[in-house]
C-alpha cells in the first residue's frame, strides 16, 4: 500500500490497518529478548513463571513502560519503518515520540473487552481537531500473530462519529443502569459496535490511529493465548499540548542509559535530544554528556 494511500485511510477513518508492515528480520531481535520482560505463554498458563501474578486481574497490569528491559524492544519503538510512516501521516519531518508502552496480555488474567472509547483524555490538554498541522499517532504494533481470538483492538470510522462532542468519551454497547460519569453515555450504542472493524493481523502489523478515533481492546477467548504489541505515540514538535510520558523523569534509569548507548542521532531526537549543530552543543556539554553516557559516541555532536 502506497503512503499517499495510507495517510487518504487514516485522515478519512480516523485509522489504517497495515498487515505485517514490519518484517519479520526487524522483529527477531526484540522477539530473542521478549522473555526478560514477560512470561511466555507456558510460563503463564502453567504457572512456572514467578511473574504470573502480576497480570492476573487487571487489564493494563500487563503494560511495562519504555525504557524497557529489552534493549532491543526501546530500538523497535524508533524503529525507521515505524519512524517514516510517522512522518509520512503527520506530514512532518521533525517529531517527538511522546510515548511507548509494550503490553502482554494472557487468556484468562482478566477482562480485556471495552467499551468504545477515544484515548484523547490522557493523550492532549486539549481536545482532537481535523487540522492538519495538529495531528498526533497512536500505532499499536504486533510483536506476534494477533487472530481475533486474541483480543485484536476494533476501530471505529470517524464516518460514524463526526458530529460526536468531546463528552461523552465512552458509549457502552447496552444502557448503563445507575449513576454513570459525565464521560460515559449512560444509553447504549449497539449500531456502533455493528460498524467497528477488526484490527487482525500477523506479526509485525500496525494500527495507526488518532487520538480522536473510537476503537476498543477486545476479550481473549483462545486457550493458552497469549498476546505482545507496543503501544507507540509520535507528534510533531510543535504539538506541545500532545503528551502523555516526561522522557526526563525517566532517563536515569539502566535501561534508559543502554538505550541511549545504542541509539543514533536521528532516534535520540525523537526524544528531544538536540540535533548536531544545534547551538546547545558546546565543548563543555559535549564532554558533559559523553561523561553521563560513556557508552555513546559524541562523533555527530562534535564541533
Amino acid at each position: 500500500m502506497e503512503f499517499d494511500t495510507i495517510r487518504r485511510e487514516w485522515q478519512n477513518h480516523g485509522f489504517a490497518i497495515l498487515p505485517g508492515y514490519i518484517p519479520s528480520e526487524d522483529l527477531a531481535p526484540a522477539l530473542g529478548q521478549l522473555e526478560t520482560m514477560f512470561p511466555s505463554p507456558e510460563g503463564f498458563h502453567d504457572g512456572t513463571d514467578p511473574r504470573r501474578d502480576r497480570y492476573i486481574g487487571d487489564e493494563f497490569d500487563g503494560i511495562d513502560a519504555f525504557p524497557f528491559a529489552s534493549v532491543e524492544l526501546s530500538l523497535l519503538a524508533v524503529n525507521d519503518r515505524l519512524v517514516r510512516l510517522a512522518r509520512e501521516l503527520l506530514v512532518d519531518e521533525d517529531l517527538r515520540i511522546y510515548s511507548a508502552e509494550a503490553w502482554a496480555k494472557f487468556t484468562g488474567a482478566a477482562d480485556y473487552d471495552q467499551p468504545l472509547h477515544r484515548d484523547y483524555l490522557n493523550h492532549t490538554l486539549l481536545v482532537p481537531t481535523d487540522a492538519p498541522d495538529y495531528q498526533q499517532l497512536e500505532m499499536f504494533v504486533y510483536l506476534v500473530d494477533v487472530p481475533e481470538g486474541l483480543g485484536p483492538p476494533h476501530m471505529l470510522s470517524k464516518e460514524h462519529t463526526k458530529d460526536f462532542p468531546a463528552k461523552p468519551n465512552w458509549y457502552p454497547p447496552v444502557d448503563v443502569s445507575g449513576e454513570v460519569s459525565e464521560f460515559v453515555s449512560p444509553t447504549g450504542s449497539p449500531n456502533l459496535y455493528e460498524a467497528e472493524v477488526s484490527g487482525a493481523g500477523p506479526a509485525g502489523t500496525v494500527v495507526a490511529f488518532q487520538p480522536g478515533t473510537f476503537h476498543r481492546g477486545t476479550g481473549m477467548a483462545t486457550p493458552r493465548g497469549a498476546r505482545y504489541t507496543m503501544h507507540l505515540n509520535y507528534r510533531p514538535a510543535s504539538v506541545e499540548w500532545g503528551h502523555r510520558h516526561a522522557w526526563a523523569d525517566r532517563s536515569h534509569s539502566t535501561a534508559w542509559y543502554r538505550f541511549v548507548a545504542q541509539a543514533t542521532p536521528q532516534q535520540l531526537a525523537l526524544f528531544g535530544f538536540p540535533p548536531p549543530g544545534h547551538p546547545y552543543w558546546t565543548a563543555d556539554t559535549i564532554a558533559g554528556v559523553a561523561q553521563r553516557y560513556p557508552g555513546l559516541d559524541m562523533t555527530p555532536w562534535k564541533i
